[in-house]
């Protein structure tokens, strides 16, 4: 029991310092990453960093920062660094056999920093969804759907998938197409429609809204009415437009054909 306690004691003091310095160190460390992350952030804002790119590098800094300052920490405990630095390599191997999906999900991001297909608060169409962008992170995009749902995608098949950003163009166009019946007179009806249009005022009058004949169908004459409006109006324009449209074609008497039911009897 003794020579127990005497080891104990022995390694206590041996061992006490470099805990308690490698202890200060990573609660120092910890500190000083945060604020230089914070630093780094505002720095980037002052220079008018894309906000795309603020939240990606903060934490890109963040993660390498706390990289070295676990291997400072466990040098300090007395492991030798080059032997850790070993193990690390062939952890790393082992872990990026394992997890492809993750650093497929980090490269993508990456290339989602380079080309900018979208940014923070974007429209964006992708993998099926449609939603708004909410944060690009290293491995993941959220966004915003139009139901208020928080979608999360990974940047890998965001990176090779196809995107379509409507807010780019700052403008988009609404495609209705609206059937009328035979007997309706075309002229009469191209101005009715055209009238809906230009009197709503998110209709914009460059580009031009369109009305044109775009197919001779079974039961009716099918008209494309294509107005444009700005992106965040457009599902106003959309819902609006095909109201007022329904509406100026009953006071003109334009019948819009819908399928009849026909009931037979038959005689007792």
């Amino acid at each position: 029991m003794e020579t127990y306690l005497e080891s104990a004691t022995q390694l206590l003091v041996e061992y006490s310092p470099k805990v308690i310095t490698a202890l200060a160190i990573l609660l120092i460390g910890l500190f000083v990453i945060k604020l230089l992350v914070g630093v780094s952030k505002k720095i980037m804002i002052k220079g008018k960093v894309d906000i795309t790119l603020q939240k990606f590098l903060g934490d890109l800094l963040s993660w390498i920062l706390k990289a070295l300052l676990i291997i400072t920490v466990i040098s300090k405990l007395g492991v030798p660094t080059t032997s850790f630095v070993a193990i690390i390599g062939a952890a790393g191997l082992a872990i990026g056999l394992a997890l492809q999906g993750s650093l497929a999900n980090f490269a993508g991001g990456v290339l989602i920093m380079i080309f900018k297909p979208f940014k923070i608060g974007d429209l964006v169409e992708a993998q099926g969804e449609i939603g708004v962008v909410k944060e690009i992170e290293i491995f993941t995009t959220k966004f915003i759907g139009l139901s208020n749902k928080e979608i999360i995608i990974p940047n890998a098949s965001l990176s090779n998938g196809n995107i379509v950003n409507y807010t780019t163009q700052g403008t988009r166009r609404v495609d209705l197409v609206i059937g009328v019946s035979y007997d309706a007179d075309i002229k009469q009806t191209k101005e009715v429609l055209m009238d809906v249009l230009t009197s709503n005022p998110k209709v914009l009058k460059d580009p031009t809204p369109g009305v044109t004949v775009s197919e001779l169908a079974d039961s009716s004459v099918n008209f494309a009415v294509r107005p444009w409006c700005k992106t965040a109006d457009y599902w106003d324009v959309y819902f609006e437009t095909t109201e007022n449209i329904k509406e100026a074609l009953d006071k003109a008497g334009i019948e819009i054909p819908y399928p009849h039911q026909v009931e037979i009897r038959k005689n007792a």
